[in-house]
C-alpha cells in the first residue's frame, strides 16, 4: 500500500502552486520543513455553483488524493434548526421547499507550517461556552477541527491497574486477581 504524500506549505495556496516537498508523515514533513509542522485541511480559490465547473477549473489537483471537492452551504442563510414531529409513524417533517443554497470548493489537506499564520484562531470550545457567546458558523467550524488541549496536566495515577482500596480500608492498596 502506498502512502499519500502531502505538501509541506506555509498556506493552502502555496500547497497547490510550489510547496517545499512532499511528506507522508509528520516525520518526514518536519524534515522537509526545518520546524513543526500541523496537519490542516484549507478551502482555496473561488467557489463555484455547480461541481462540474469546480471540476473543470481544478482538473489538475482534484486527481490527487490530498486535493478534494466538498459543496458548502453558503454564508448568510437562515438555517433553523427542525424539532422531530413523531406524526403518523414519522419522526421528522417534510423537508423544506427549498433547500439552502450551496457552492463547491477545493480542500487542500496539507502540512502547514506551525509558525504560518493561520486563517481563524479560535477559542477553545469550553472557553467560548463560559463565555455565552454565539459565535458564527465558520469560527465553530474552526473549533470542531481543532484538536483538543487538556486543561491541565494529567496526574500519575496513584495506584495500578490491577489494585484496589478496600472500601473499610481505603489506606491500603490491594492488589485484585
Amino acid at each position: 500500500m502506498t502512502a499519500i504524500l502531502y505538501p509541506v506549505a506555509a498556506n493552502a495556496e502555496l500547497a497547490m502552486a510550489a510547496p517545499l516537498g512532499r511528506a507522508a508523515r509528520e516525520r518526514e514533513a518536519l524534515g522537509v520543513a526545518g520546524e513543526a509542522v500541523v496537519f490542516t485541511t484549507d478551502p482555496v480559490g473561488p467557489a463555484f455553483a455547480t461541481r462540474d465547473g469546480a471540476a473543470e477549473a481544478y482538473a489538475g489537483p482534484v486527481g490527487e488524493s490530498w486535493a478534494r471537492l466538498a459543496e458548502q452551504i453558503l454564508p448568510g442563510q437562515k438555517l433553523s434548526p427542525v424539532k422531530p414531529v413523531y406524526a403518523d409513524g414519522r419522526r421528522w417533517p417534510a423537508p423544506a421547499a427549498a433547500p439552502p443554497r450551496t457552492a463547491w470548493r477545493l480542500m487542500v489537506s496539507y502540512w502547514r507550517i506551525a509558525t504560518a499564520e493561520r486563517p481563524i484562531e479560535t477559542p477553545q470550545a469550553r472557553a467560548a461556552r463560559r463565555a455565552r457567546s454565539t459565535p458564527d458558523s465558520e469560527t465553530l467550524r474552526a473549533m470542531a477541527r481543532q484538536p483538543l488541549r487538556p486543561i491541565e496536566p494529567q496526574q500519575p495515577l496513584d495506584i495500578g491497574l490491577f489494585e484496589v482500596r478496600p472500601p473499610d480500608a481505603p489506606h491500603i492498596v490491594m492488589p485484585d486477581e
